[in-house]
């Protein structure tokens, strides 16, 4: 697995610097003409993502219930994403993707062809320290992390969120 770490702009008025596209649906688009077969890219809005082994777990996660035929998604990109979210609904997952204006992002490439897809997804976005843009209050909140649950437990917040994604797989 490889992360690209970015920042892009959906709608108009985009910053000089920043690639701009005109719906989430052209960034998304773009992305998969980056994309080969067997290798899975999926983007994220780096403020949802809790860290490096948030995604790591994701995908395994994800890797694992398509070989066992246990996958909620046809699509192994979209697996990637309701595990990351640790939700089932598709719909609901897709809360952790992009907004419209500018956003620190975080793509997702695992497969066969990672190395060149990575560096292609490198071109559609431009260079940010995007894992630095994480915001502690929305992944607590999003992942239903309470200040009890955190004053309870030493755990790291991306070790509780870690948690959430394994959990997944006892709701199948």
């Amino acid at each position: 697995m490889r992360v690209v770490e970015g920042r892009v702009h959906i709608g108009e008025d985009a910053p000089a610097e920043t690639p701009a596209y005109a719906s989430v649906d052209a960034f998304v688009a773009e992305l998969d003409g980056a994309s080969r077969p067997g290798t899975a890219v999926q983007a994220f809005d780096a403020r949802y993502v809790a860290g490096r082994r948030h995604l790591e777990t994701a995908v395994e996660h994800a890797n694992r219930s398509m070989e066992r035929g246990e996958n909620v998604a046809d699509d192994r990109a979209v697996e990637i994403l309701c595990y990351a979210a640790g939700r089932r609904q598709i719909e609901q997952a897709l809360e952790m993707g992009l907004e419209p204006g500018t956003s620190s992002v975080l793509v997702v490439v695992d497969g066969p062809d990672e190395k060149r897809v990575a560096e292609e997804v490198e071109t559609v976005v431009a260079p940010d320290d995007a894992f630095g843009q994480t915001d502690p209050n929305l992944i607590a909140n999003y992942f239903d992390v309470t200040d009890p649950e955190r004053a309870a437990s030493d755990a790291s917040l991306q070790s509780l969120v870690c948690e959430r994604v394994a959990l997944l797989d006892v709701e199948k």
